[in-house]
């Protein structure tokens, strides 16, 4: 489905059992200013126009797409109309499918991605061309690693051992988890416990979207095997937490959506497209109950950590 923007247009273990379907369901898909900037300051002298790209007709991508056009309208909707025709297209991409499609379309275009891991980003543009790979860019719809090391910070209150586990789809995230997190290999041909021995001296397990790591096979083997040697994991989505994670940042589709407009409106102004990135704004999901389980007292400070974005002025 494409939506044209015209021209201006406990129990615990049954709790448990059913939030680890809920995020198997879930794995399988997987700073500008504040006031919108004026299209007449456009290095382009015809302007830009906008269109949300989607892949299926569901109330979450309905309501993803209606609060993104509300906040992508301010901007692009100041170019004149009768120059339609001769302005640049700026795709904004919702969701895997949809970047698949517009990443195969051969036009001078701009595109925008969100609500897609940085997994599937990676292998969606890894083979693209250069030039084409230049002109698009990405909102990942996972937390950003910085932000989850400063929950833990907020939680532990003290310095921990926190360990990633990637495999070769995530091995790009090696220097971004560099410094932060010992890093551990996984093999899809091994077993997960023998990678869950390893890191068995370490308090926090750091875990990102890897289908070859958290799938449904694996993720209920992950955290039960974890809770068992009070070892926390952050996870990587609300789902994840509800499934026995301890915590985790999230953002909303209004976050994300900001963030989009923060990458248009920086582009009809400057002609610059941002580099493909993590997250901006957040809130935080704690389970209070595991956080109990694991002895680790939670305060305001952790349960109220959130970045949120500023007001726009229309």
């Amino acid at each position: 489905m494409t939506v044209a923007v015209g021209d201006g247009g406990g129990s615990l273990r049954r709790a448990f059992n059913r939030a680890c379907v809920a995020l198997g369901l879930a794995l399988a898909s997987v700073a500008s200013a504040a006031g919108v900037i004026s299209p007449t300051l456009s290095t382009d002298p015809t302007g830009f126009r906008f269109q949300i790209v989607t892949a299926d007709d569901s109330g979450v991508t309905r309501r993803i797409a209606d609060d993104l056009y509300k906040q992508l309208m301010p901007i692009f909707g100041g170019f004149r109309t009768e120059l339609a025709q001769h302005r640049r297209m700026v795709y904004v991409a919702i969701g895997p499918v949809a970047l698949r499609n517009v990443a195969a379309r051969k036009c001078d275009c701009v595109v925008i991605a969100a609500f897609t891991s940085s997994q599937v980003w990676r292998s969606v543009t890894e083979n693209l061309q250069p030039e084409r790979a230049l002109s698009m860019t990405a909102i990942y719809a996972e937390p950003a690693p910085v932000d989850q090391l400063r929950l833990i910070e907020l939680l532990y209150k003290r310095p921990v051992r926190v360990a990633a586990i990637v495999s070769s789809n995530t091995g790009f995230l090696k220097p971004t988890l560099q410094g932060i997190a010992e890093i551990e290999h996984y093999d899809p041909s091994e077993d997960i416990n023998v990678v869950l021995n390893r890191i068995g001296k370490t308090e926090v397990l750091l875990a990102m979207p890897d289908r070859s790591v958290y799938n449904t096979e694996n993720v209920r083997n992950i955290l039960l095997s974890t809770y068992r040697h009070n070892q926390a994991v952050i996870g990587f989505s609300a789902d994840m937490v509800m499934a026995g994670a301890l915590a985790t940042t999230y953002s909303t589709i209004e976050q994300i959506n900001a963030q989009v407009a923060d990458v248009a409106n920086e582009f009809v102004a400057t002609g610059e497209l941002a580099p493909p990135q993590f997250p901006r704004y957040f809130s935080t999901v704690i389970n209070e109950g595991v956080a109990r389980s694991l002895e680790v007292a939670v305060d305001d400070a952790a349960r109220h950590f959130t970045r949120r974005p500023p007001v726009r002025r229309q």
